[in-house]
């Protein structure tokens, strides 16, 4: 079994003869986060607008539309904070590329944003009324799509797979595309072989770090991840839950891959604008993409395995919030904080970017899943002590939810 496996993971070399270019990638993530598209909130004009762009890149392309109408499928959802408000219709963008072979990829990420703040997932201390451009949530990640739409498209010899690509609408309101599409596919999804999710993966910091989860939904992804090469580290979680649109497809076992280049301080706020995106970083991105497309050229359709759940998948269930911006690539103990929201508890109580927070009231944190873990215990206007670690020193901050 492992000489097999090992077998399947020898690349194909020689066939892939396009690259990835990062002037398009900043093209697409310009237009797409552009003002005029004003936030690309679910079933907006700026989602229409949006959904333009995206169809007419893949009918550039010469992709197959996959759809119910064309390259769109219409979805119904619910705005508001836990799906309470207005009902609405969106839309996700569906392409396909035949290479008449026996299994599918499956390649997506979603398009929505924040819109103008309405919604109440804004981060920003006075969001009504401002254009939130979203270009690393998630204008990155359809960019990513998209090239690699080209890239996949046009290699002169086919790929042992056909190719899915998928933007999806309603991410931020609950992940209400991906889901119908699950529940509505427009392929037969008993041969598909894996989903490739990419929710920002536009801000790759300098260590070069990229966060990779889902990899215990196959044998396969521990190992090959060890072996491929790559200038980038790769921090991989198990988990195939988790708050982004491949947790639709593993629900349905389906083994997924979800990438992610990390938090920062302009998650969420109208200051996520496109000329702050490492447009390097994500080209390096979407090579190890490949890289991991590659390596599996010749292997079967994947094995589904299931994992474990963790704590931050309930992340709306939350009486209380810190206001703080965790880091999903640290491998410090504690929570390191990537940012502060302002006018939040943890900028009122003093804590800054950089911090590491070690305990919150009598619960100890040694990673992420603490955290939230400790997030459920208490209620708004309990005051707590929280401790962080501030370069060598360790101090005590009173935190009022």
């Amino acid at each position: 079994m492992r000489l097999l496996l090992i077998a399947l993971l020898i690349p194909v070399a020689g066939i892939y003869a396009q690259k990835i270019e990062e002037k398009k990638i900043k093209t697409h993530v310009t237009v797409l986060a552009a003002d005029d598209m004003e936030g690309r909130f679910s079933g907006s004009e700026g989602e229409r607008k949006a959904i333009a762009y995206i169809e007419k890149e893949f009918k550039a392309l010469k992709l197959t539309p996959k759809g119910e109408q064309n390259f769109q499928q219409a979805f119904p959802f619910k705005a508001g904070v836990h799906g309470t408000g207005d009902e609405g219709k969106a839309h996700n963008a569906i392409a396909y590329l035949d290479n008449n072979a026996d299994k599918t990829i499956i390649i997506g990420a979603h398009y929505d944003h924040l819109g103008f703040g309405e919604n109440g997932s804004s981060l920003d201390a006075n969001p009504k009324g401002k254009i939130h451009n979203g270009a690393d949530d998630n204008a990155s990640g359809v960019a990513g799509v998209l090239e690699l739409a080209r890239y996949f498209s046009q290699n002169k010899v086919k790929e042992k797979s056909n190719f899915l690509f998928i933007c999806f609408s309603g991410e931020e309101l609950g992940l209400y595309g991906s889901k119908y599409f699950t529940e509505h596919p427009t392929i037969d999804m008993s041969k598909v072989s894996y989903m490739i999710n990419m929710d920002m993966i536009g801000r790759l910091p300098d260590n070069k770090v990229i966060s990779i989860s889902g990899t215990g939904t196959s044998p396969v992804w521990e190992p090959l991840l060890k072996n491929v090469s790559t200038p980038l580290t790769i921090k991989t979680d198990s988990s195939g839950v988790g708050p982004s649109d491949h947790a639709s497809f593993y629900l349905k076992n389906i083994p997924v891959l979800h990438f992610f280049t990390g938090s920062h301080s302009d998650y969420h706020k109208p200051s996520d604008d496109s000329d702050k995106i490492n447009y390097a970083g994500e080209k390096e991105v979407l090579d190890l993409i490949i890289a991991v497309i590659e390596k599996l050229e010749n292997a079967p359709k994947l094995t589904f395995l299931t994992t474990k759940q963790k704590t931050m998948s309930a992340r709306t269930s939350f009486k209380v919030t810190l206001g703080v911006m965790p880091s999903y690539t640290s491998d410090k103990p504690g929570l390191l904080v990537d940012g502060v929201t302002e006018g939040r508890p943890a900028q009122q109580a003093g804590i800054q970017t950089g911090d590491v927070i070690t305990q919150i009231g009598d619960v100890e944190i040694k990673d992420i899943n603490d955290y939230m873990g400790a997030l459920g215990k208490f209620e708004k206007g309990q005051t707590i002590p929280v401790k962080v670690k501030r370069k060598e020193e360790v101090i005590t901050l009173n935190v009022t939810f």
